[in-house]
């Protein structure tokens, strides 16, 4: 269903309530459920930063496999979003939703249980997958249900829950590291408590009904009545019948037609390439500075135990990076995700310059901290969260998810390179040479911002993916 085309007045009522409806206590349930699977990304994606400072010397890992470890799961979870990006636009967002986080979960305690580096690897793909397949559908599902005035901060708020994860995270390492426990046990316990969170809201997942825009295009008119009077809060038992008949979609069309879709219209490539560049430049500077904390931290405080280089990255989670994500959520749907995203860059572009060009900036621990706390704060606040808003408002709903999941896919295959390379640049040039280079890369994410990205905040949905005339 193209912003173009004609609907009967009745559907077009309803859309109008849905776009103009305030945050309902649907809302917030479907907030939540989404959200949990993030908490559960961020949490599984950045403790492997302090399990690896543990295993390089229980299995005496190479600098090789040190790398893939910590960055398999990104790689992966570029293939998972593709996959399940894709999927979620040909059988529907509820058919599939709940069955990422179940690969999730299966991951990460087939990691706990790895009996090798090599095993840890492959289980860590698979754990990747989950995460990828996560990113396209929870977004996508929370935006089509939100009003046009508070879309934005619903799915930063989905999107925010990735500040529990981090928060969780070191806090769970320094707690286990505190008992006494052996390093053999306390490694295992962290991956395996990231299949937790995600088995808590499988099910929930399961039973949340198909979106009200999905059943449109897919030409079920009464159902998407039923549905969206429920968001609304006129129509609860209506509606539960109406889940059922949607479970089942209407249409069929091939795999590689959404893809076709989106390279057929103009402006949709370009914001296709605008979102997925942007994401990618993105999660290079992040992943790199954050999966890498303890080497950092460790490069300016070589003397300090792992329990205290943990201990340092929880109190900059939480000091500087946790408020990012909740001012961002807060002005999202005021300032717009494009002057967010372009303040966001430049402060990212600046806090990594000073970082590189500061000479022996590391020997100076409370400046360096509150430089790399800059930092932190700016990524959260600033395209951390606006590049995960925009694939979900960018293209039609036919083709949202499979838009999303391409940007998303970009995104964790800049995390990816980041990742592999940060470790090789904090070697051979020292926190100079790897802060320099995530500092040019968020320059180069301002630019294209501001020359391929529109503004999207108090439009509609079918608004914002109508043809141009």
């Amino acid at each position: 269903m193209s912003g173009s085309e004609t609907i009967p007045r009745s559907t077009a009522e309803v859309l109008r309530q849905l776009d103009e409806s305030g945050i309902t206590r649907a809302h917030w349930k479907i907030m939540f459920i989404s959200g949990m699977g993030f908490f559960t990304d961020a949490y599984d994606l950045f403790i492997i930063g302090v399990v690896m400072s543990i295993v390089k010397h229980q299995w005496y890992v190479t600098p090789t496999a040190d790398g893939l470890v910590t960055s398999t799961a990104l790689l992966a979870a570029a293939i998972g979003a593709l996959l399940f990006g894709r999927v979620a636009d040909m059988l529907g967002r509820k058919r599939i939703y709940g069955y990422e986080v179940l690969v999730l979960a299966i991951g990460a305690i087939a990691s706990a249980l790895s009996p090798n580096v090599w095993w840890l690897i492959g289980f860590r793909f698979i754990l990747g997958i989950g995460i990828g397949g996560d990113y396209p559908v929870s977004s996508t599902i929370m935006g089509e249900y939100a009003g046009k005035r508070s879309r934005g901060l619903l799915i930063c708020l989905v999107f925010a829950m990735q500040a529990a994860g981090l928060i969780v995270g070191p806090g769970l390492a320094a707690i286990l590291l505190a008992t006494g426990l052996g390093h053999g046990i306390v490694w295992r316990l962290l991956l395996a408590f990231g299949a937790v969170p995600a088995l808590a809201v499988f099910q929930m997942r399961r039973q949340l009904a198909e979106t009200p825009r999905f059943l449109l295009a897919s030409g079920r008119h009464d159902d998407f009545d039923a549905a969206g009077r429920s968001v609304l809060g006129t129509a609860e038992q209506q509606h539960r019948a109406a889940v059922e008949e949607a479970s089942s979609p209407a249409r069929r069309v091939s795999f590689a037609d959404g893809f076709q879709r989106l390279a057929q219209r103009r402006d949709l490539l370009t914001r296709l390439i605008g979102a997925s560049l942007a994401w990618f430049v993105m999660d290079f500077a992040y992943y790199g500075n954050t999966v890498s904390s303890p080497k950092v931290l460790a490069a300016i405080t070589p003397d300090d135990s792992l329990f205290w280089h943990v201990i340092m990255q929880l109190v900059v989670f939480t000091v500087a990076a946790v408020p990012g994500y909740f001012l961002a959520a807060w002005l999202m749907d005021r300032l717009g995700r494009k002057a967010i995203q372009n303040i966001g860059f430049l402060m990212m572009a600046i806090a990594f310059g000073l970082m590189a060009v500061i000479p022996g900036v590391e020997r100076f621990v409370a400046l360096f901290l509150l430089i790399y706390g800059v930092s932190y704060f700016f990524t959260e606040f600033g395209p951390n969260a606006t590049t995960f808003i925009y694939p979900t408002e960018l293209f039609p709903v036919e083709t949202r998810t499979t838009g999303h999941g391409i940007a998303s896919a970009a995104g964790k295959l800049g995390g990816f390179v980041g990742v592999l390379l940060f470790p090789i640049f904090m070697s051979r040039g020292g926190l100079h040479l790897a802060e320099g280079a995530a500092a040019l890369v968020s320059l180069l994410g301002l630019a294209i911002t501001m020359l391929m990205l529109p503004e999207t905040k108090g439009r509609s949905l079918e608004e914002l993916s109508a043809e141009p005339v």
